[in-house]
């Protein structure tokens, strides 16, 4: 049987212990699902404005602060993922020997005393599938980057779907309240991530995927 993939990625203020979340979305078989936090600022037509931009469905849900954001997230994963025949993939998220998303959610979930979320769900970083079975090399340089991958992997439909060039953009973007563009770099991100999974769900074998739980040793 063959998992239903569902990409995520996160957004941040930053890459410190006390750097908050401020987007996390996920791309699942009805479009993107999108949990934005604006530090109680005003948030107007961010929906509106990213899906003029997108060509899937994206469900934007707005919340004050990051822990109502992180609680968010918790019961969609329960309603919607747990229990399901879902694989979690992200790129570079987290990897044997690094990966960002998973770490900063597993700190950020601790620093605010929050339960664990990601409970009976199976997980797959897209990174090394690239990286290891793909040659992805131009001009005498590795183009490993999610974009650069993307681009050399993919269709392309996705290419021009990115307001920034990058995550410190994305962190300046919150910083000055630009909530739409914010987003709409979070669903680039997840939607090309989850345009690569396809793709090494077409030319890699399921043992390639290395697969691993992120259920905890110890529930609350």
């Amino acid at each position: 049987m063959v998992l239903e993939q569902v990409a995520f990625d996160i957004e941040t203020t930053g890459f410190g212990v006390e750097d908050e979340v401020t987007v996390a979305g996920f791309a699942v078989p009805m479009g993107v699902q999108v949990f934005l936090q604006t530090q109680n600022r005003p948030a107007r037509n961010v929906q509106a404005s990213v899906q003029e931009q997108v060509p899937v469905h994206v469900d934007v849900s707005t919340h004050t602060s990051e822990q109502e954001l992180l609680a968010a997230v918790t019961g969609f994963i329960e309603e919607r993922l747990s229990g399901s025949d879902v694989l979690l993939v992200a790129y570079n998220g987290e990897r044997w020997n690094g990966g960002f998303d998973v770490p900063f959610l597993r700190t950020r979930y601790a620093k605010l005393d929050l339960p664990w979320p990601f409970v009976d769900i199976p997980y797959a970083d897209v990174m090394p599938l690239v990286s290891n079975r793909f040659n992805t090399t131009v001009d005498g340089d590795d183009r490993q980057d999610l974009g650069s991958a993307y681009n050399l992997l993919c269709d392309g439909e996705y290419r021009y779907l990115d307001p920034f060039d990058g995550s410190d953009a994305a962190v300046a973007a919150f910083g000055n309240g630009w909530f739409a563009e914010l987003v709409q770099h979070n669903v680039a991100d997840v939607l090309r991530t989850r345009e690569l999974g396809r793709v090494a769900e077409r030319y890699c074998s399921k043992s390639e995927f290395q697969v691993k739980s992120l259920t905890p040793t110890r529930e609350v």
